[in-house]
């Protein structure tokens, strides 16, 4: 069978957009006090990403807004074009019909997601973060203020390649990125990449959250919700 990697990339799109739900959601409340109707479960793997563990997907903490899905999954895709050799993982992002998540303050409408850092090996290689149950399926990791983990390195290039393809996707389907939560002490050496210009005025966290967000970013899709009172009990 021919690597998944080097599978042409209409054809691996297609394969991935294939497992994708039809229908519309229905999201409502807010991030932190919400829920979510008609969601999305998020691909395992694709041509040039993976999930951060088959764990969380067994426990059904990878659902999101239909939207969302696709806004990903479009990301992804031009990501396999742009920046063909670079691997990306996506993390937690909520449950089945929203609510509240265990260890997360929002993630309750699924317009929330989580994304690990890209890295790259001392060789330059792209690699997925080590995610397991020994540190918290990557949570736990911890970066120096260079962006330095034992012997990987956050691919910050690939980072910033990767938040101007998710807002090209969001501007594409009529809808737009919240914001963007990184640890502002790293948050200057996205500024020295090329993909930059493609950032300038997304939202980024000023403050540091409560927990680092350096071994992952946190994006909230700005997408409209019902209010919470209309939700149907």
């Amino acid at each position: 069978m021919m690597p998944l990697a080097r599978v042409p990339l209409v054809l691996a799109a297609s394969a991935v957009l294939a497992v994708l739900p039809a229908g519309a959601s229905t999201c409502y409340g807010t991030t932190a006090n919400g829920a979510l109707e008609e969601g999305c479960k998020m691909p395992s793997s694709g041509a040039n990403y993976s999930s951060y563990t088959a764990l969380g997907e067994v426990l059904g903490r990878t659902w999101v807004h239909c939207t969302v899905a696709e806004i990903i999954e479009e990301a992804y895709v031009s990501l396999y074009s742009s920046h063909p050799d670079r691997h990306f993982v996506t993390g937690e992002t909520g449950r089945k019909a929203g609510g509240p998540l265990s260890f997360h303050k929002t993630h309750q409408n699924g317009l929330s997601v989580d994304f690990m850092v890209p890295v790259v090996d001392s060789s330059g290689a792209s690699l997925p973060l080590p995610t397991g149950f020994t540190n918290r399926f990557g949570y736990d990791v911890e970066f120096d203020a260079t962006g330095r983990y034992e012997d990987l390195t956050i691919d910050f290039e690939a980072m910033a390649a990767h938040l101007a393809a998710l807002r090209v996707a969001t501007e594409k389907a009529g809808v737009g990125i919240w914001r963007v939560i990184f640890d502002p002490e790293l948050q200057p050496r996205l500024r020295e990449t090329a993909s930059w210009p493609g950032l300038e005025g997304l939202r980024f966290s000023s403050r540091r959250a409560w927990v680092r967000h350096d071994e992952h970013y946190h994006v909230d899709f700005a997408i409209p919700c019902a209010p919470m009172a209309s939700r149907p009990r």
